[in-house]
């Protein structure tokens, strides 16, 4: 396992970061794992040297914090971690049940560490652009949590550079506490964020930690294959299933490329996603300990500027997700 500093900051991240959003069985993932599948998950992490963990107050209604603060209480110590969570979709009706008002922030923050079984989170990430929040609102109540100590550092996730570098701005202004990482959607068959996004974080040394890195799976299997997951996460299926055309060039290419290099078409993926700055550590979602073993293993090939080059040719303008305003 390769360690790196995350951004500008100097937290020490494992090159692969484990998302959880799979772990737990309530609500709507209904591809969801139960917990002897997820610690099953995160003990060949573990092993593998992945020391940073990825999940949200939403996931599975809570249950993924809860999975994960019972696997690192017993498998590992606190401090050897680097936990992150995140803020914004709804966990309760009626007003203030969702969003990243100082009211929603600091109930949110108190029931994720809460599930979590710990005093702090790692890493603390708004996961939406609130349209319904003065952003200076949302800046100086995470700034009041990291300095309370509840987060060490704050990252954001899913927005417009502009937004981006809005909130960034007005922290720098305040003498707030900035962001330190990006989860933004990037892989081989959805690159919109290279427009803006990508140049921005590189310009302001703000690690980039991509969701989705292997798109929902597509890029893991052959064209038109179905899985459980395939069929059952509308999210993915809206966010890919409509671009298969547009998409086909490069995913031949990819199975072409993974061929050549006689591995499996995820660690090419993957490979191709590590070798783009400013990308520090992927967060892979898992629901074998095998997709973990793929994850790390992609960190041993190594691309050339032709293959890389080549994989990226064939790619097409995509619609915009992610950063579109979430109704919560």
């Amino acid at each position: 396992m390769e360690y790196v500093k995350l951004g500008g900051s100097g937290l020490e991240v494992s090159r692969v970061c484990l998302g959880c959003m799979s772990f737990g069985k309530i609500g709507h993932f209904g591809w969801g794992l139960e917990e002897a599948d997820s610690s099953t998950i995160l003990k060949r992490a573990l092993d593998l040297g992945v020391s940073f963990f990825d999940t949200a107050n939403c996931y599975s209604q809570g249950a993924s914090e809860e999975i994960l603060g019972r696997f690192i209480k017993d498998n590992i110590p606190r401090d050897d971690a680097v936990l992150a969570t995140k803020v914004f979709i709804r966990m309760r009706e009626g007003p203030n049940g969702a969003g990243l008002s100082r009211k929603a922030i600091f109930r949110e923050i108190d029931a994720s560490l809460k599930r979590l079984n710990t005093d702090y989170v790692d890493l603390y990430i708004i996961h939406r652009w609130d349209y319904g929040a003065p952003i200076e609102e949302t800046m100086e109540a995470l700034h009041d949590i990291v300095k309370a100590g509840k987060a060490r550092y704050i990252g954001a996730s899913a927005m417009y550079a502009w937004q981006f570098h809005k909130a960034q701005n007005i922290a720098e202004r305040h003498g707030w506490t900035r962001f330190i990482s990006m989860q933004n959607h990037y892989n081989l068959i959805y690159r919109e964020d290279e427009r803006e996004m990508t140049p921005l974080l590189a310009d302001l040394n703000v690690a980039s930690t991509p969701y989705s890195p292997l798109a929902g799976g597509r890029l893991t299997r052959p064209i038109g294959s179905v899985t459980y997951r395939s069929e059952n996460d509308a999210v993915a299926v809206h966010k890919y299933d409509g671009n298969i055309d547009i998409d086909r060039p490069i995913l031949e290419r990819l199975n072409e490329t993974a061929e050549k290099h006689g591995v499996p078409r995820a660690r090419i993926a993957l490979a191709w996603l590590l070798a783009k700055p400013p990308v520090v550590s992927p967060v892979i979602g898992a629901t074998k300990a095998a997709h973990v073993e793929d994850a790390v293993a992609a960190l041993d090939v190594k691309l050339s500027p032709e293959e890389i080059a080549y994989l990226e040719e064939p790619y097409r303008p995509h619609p915009i997700t992610g950063a579109l305003p979430y109704n919560s």
